[in-house]
């Protein structure tokens, strides 16, 4: 498996952006990270053709969003028969109860709350790494 694979951020927070950043780089990830600010992006990123890296097969998601919010790219992405398998994992403030039910139902690979501190941060980052360098995903 290429451990290196390329991971899509879709924040629209420039310092949760940040955050994540400097947890890859805590983390010792190195993996290419392409940032959307919102789910058009995100989809445009997705479905582009041209990019310098290969297309991400993971998504670090949040839900609260402008113009196109989490859930409403969930749906669109599960229903793009090319971007239906992406792994998906909510990185979000909202602890709803609904947001949650409603993202596992679009098969969501994990929801995980921001924490407030960096470290503990930093320690949520460390165990996605785990996860998806144990993961086999197709070519």
């Amino acid at each position: 498996m290429d451990n290196l694979m390329t991971i899509l951020l879709v924040e629209d927070d420039e310092v949760d952006v940040m955050n994540v950043k400097r947890a890859f780089k805590k983390n010792h990830i190195q993996n290419p990270l392409l940032v959307a600010g919102n789910g058009i992006e995100a989809l445009e990123i997705l479905r582009s053709k041209n990019l310098d890296v290969p297309r991400p097969k993971i998504v670090l998601l949040d839900l609260n969003m402008p113009k196109m919010g989490g859930i409403e790219f969930l749906k669109e992405l599960r229903k793009d028969p090319e971007l239906a398998s992406t792994s998906v994992f909510v990185m979000t403030t909202s602890n709803e109860d609904s947001d949650k039910v409603e993202a596992y139902n679009l098969n969501v690979a994990g929801y995980i709350l921001k924490p407030l501190s960096m470290e503990r941060f930093i320690e949520a980052v460390s165990t996605l790494k785990s996860y998806w360098m144990l993961c086999e995903y197709p070519s």
